[in-house]
C-alpha cells in the first residue's frame, strides 16, 4: 500500500516537473529545426507548425518518462527531416486525390433521373449494412474523416476501421450491381 502510494506521489511529481518544463528547444535549436524543414522543401507558411511538432515530440518523450536525447539539437534535426518527408508525402497524396477527383468530374454527370435512382439505391444499400459497417462508411465518405480520425472517434484501432471500410464498400458495391444501378 505504501509502495503504491509512494509510486503515485513520484509519478505526480514527474508530471508536475514536465508541466513546469520550459520550452524544450532553445533559440539555436529552433533555428536549426526551421532550417532543416526549409531545406526539406517545407514552405515558409508551414515552418512554425513543424517546429511545434518537434517541440510536441520532445514534450511527449518527457511525459512518457523517456530520457531526453543526448544531443537534443541532432535529435530535433532528424525529427524535422522526417516531418519534411511526411509533408511531401501528404502533399503527393493530396495531388493524387485532386487528380482523381478531376478525372471523375470530366466524365459525364448522370442525368437528374439517373442521379435520383443512384441516390435511392445507395440509401437502401446503406440501410441494409450492419451498424458498424454503416458507421465507418458514413464517417469516411460523408463526414470526410480520415481513417485515424474515425478510429479516434469510435475508439477502435485503425486496422479495424480499414477492415470495416473494405467490407462496407464491397457489400455496397455488390448491392448496387445486384440492383443493376452501376
Amino acid at each position: 500500500m505504501l509502495r503504491r502510494k509512494a509510486r503515485h506521489v513520484e509519478s505526480v511529481r514527474e508530471a508536475e516537473s514536465v508541466r513546469e518544463t520550459r520550452d524544450p528547444l532553445d533559440e539555436a535549436q529552433e533555428r536549426r529545426v526551421r532550417a532543416v524543414l526549409a531545406l526539406g522543401g517545407v514552405p515558409q507558411s508551414d515552418l512554425l507548425d513543424g517546429v511545434q511538432q518537434v517541440r510536441l515530440r520532445l514534450l511527449e518523450r518527457a511525459a512518457n518518462g523517456q530520457e531526453a536525447p543526448r544531443d537534443v539539437s541532432a535529435w530535433a534535426a532528424v525529427v524535422a527531416s522526417n516531418l519534411a518527408m511526411d509533408w511531401h508525402r501528404a502533399k503527393r497524396r493530396q495531388e493524387r486525390l485532386g487528380e482523381r477527383l478531376a478525372s471523375l468530374r470530366q466524365h459525364e454527370l448522370p442525368s437528374g433521373e439517373d442521379s435520383s435512382v443512384l441516390s435511392l439505391a445507395v440509401a437502401r444499400g446503406l440501410d441494409e449494412l450492419p451498424d458498424a459497417l454503416r458507421q465507418v462508411l458514413v464517417l469516411r465518405f460523408y463526414a470526410d474523416l480520415p481513417v485515424r480520425g474515425i478510429a479516434d472517434e469510435l475508439g477502435i484501432p485503425e486496422g479495424t476501421v480499414k477492415s470495416r471500410l473494405h467490407s462496407a464498400v464491397r457489400a455496397l458495391r455488390t448491392r448496387l450491381h445486384e440492383d443493376e444501378v452501376v
